[in-house]
């Protein structure tokens, strides 16, 4: 029996390619929001990271990263070598100006002060 349904026809079917390819190429873009910025660094002030990659900090992490939790330190027959990090240097960027504080001369701090009462 033949199809009556626009599933078989070559412009669906093309449609349906075209669509996939877009899904995948919006799930595996590689500057995602879930996936590593376009230039790493590291804020000066303000604000901190909320997500980095381990491989934005050094070249070996994950020998660092096994090192830090013991895995194949108890290793008798192959003992583990000493890991040597291979920190990769991240520049610091800035955001805004920040303005300079202003300090009293004579700083004097007095003990007996406090902001509120404190009952007794």
């Amino acid at each position: 029996m033949a199809s009556t349904r626009n599933n078989n026809t070559p412009g669906d079917y093309c449609l349906q390619q075209k669509s996939y390819q877009h899904s995948l190429e919006y799930n595996e873009f590689k500057n995602s929001q879930v996936g590593s910025a376009y230039k790493n660094s590291l804020p000066t002030l303000g604000i901190t990271p909320s997500h980095m990659p381990r491989e934005a900090f050094s070249q070996n992490s994950v020998e660092i990263e096994s090192a830090l939790f013991g895995i194949n330190s108890t290793n008798l027959v192959n003992p583990q070598k000493p890991v040597v990090p291979e920190l990769k240097y991240l520049p610091s960027v800035s955001y805004f100006e920040k303005l300079p504080n202003f300090m009293p001369e004579p700083l004097v701090v007095e003990k007996n002060q406090r902001p509120f009462p404190v009952p007794k």
